[in-house]
């Protein structure tokens, strides 16, 4: 083997493995989701206790508050999984433990375009919040809302219509 074929194997086998950098980055993420966790359950702490003095329009405005939590949440386990999985290495969790039905089937166009769902689904809660709430909003700020929230639906739309014509 000559100098140059050495020097090639060598950089190759360092690049290749420079992926498990991005391992302790996906940890890091599961953090974050100890962090939602806590954001939920202090958000539970201070609204359970006045459930039955809100009104019906400040209960709704809660509960997508909490469902927004939600969906970060499952947004966060999903590029997690799907990053790990699709980046580093494939997941060997045993013969014997319960697994995630989707796991190791989203490659990286279907990751972005689970991510993309997500943003548009949280947008549009943060939309509705918005509209539950419309009498306390100036119409230029409802204006942006709604350009910003349609701006993020049409992006995930030209996304996943790109990720059709180039699948095919």
């Amino acid at each position: 083997m000559d100098l140059r074929t050495k020097i090639e194997h060598t950089s190759e086998r360092l690049m290749y493995n420079s992926r498990w950098i991005l391992a302790p980055i996906y940890m890091g993420l599961s953090l974050t989701l100890v962090a939602l966790a806590i954001k939920f359950f202090q958000e539970m702490y201070h609204f359970l206790p006045h459930i039955l003095i809100i009104s019906e329009s400040d209960l709704i405005l809660k509960i997508l508050s909490l469902i927004d939590l939600v969906l970060v949440g499952g947004m966060l386990v999903i590029v997690m999984f799907s990053g790990y999985e699709n980046f580093v290495s494939k997941m060997d969790i045993g013969e014997k433990a319960e697994k995630l039905e989707w796991l190791g089937s989203h490659d990286y166009g279907s990751l972005k375009m689970k991510v993309a769902a997500s943003v548009v689904a949280i947008s549009s809660i943060h939309l509705l919040k918005v509209f539950m709430n419309i009498e306390n909003i100036s119409n230029d700020k409802l204006l942006w809302y709604v350009i910003i929230h349609l701006a993020m639906v049409i992006s995930a739309f030209i996304m996943g219509y790109l990720d059709k014509i180039t699948r095919h």
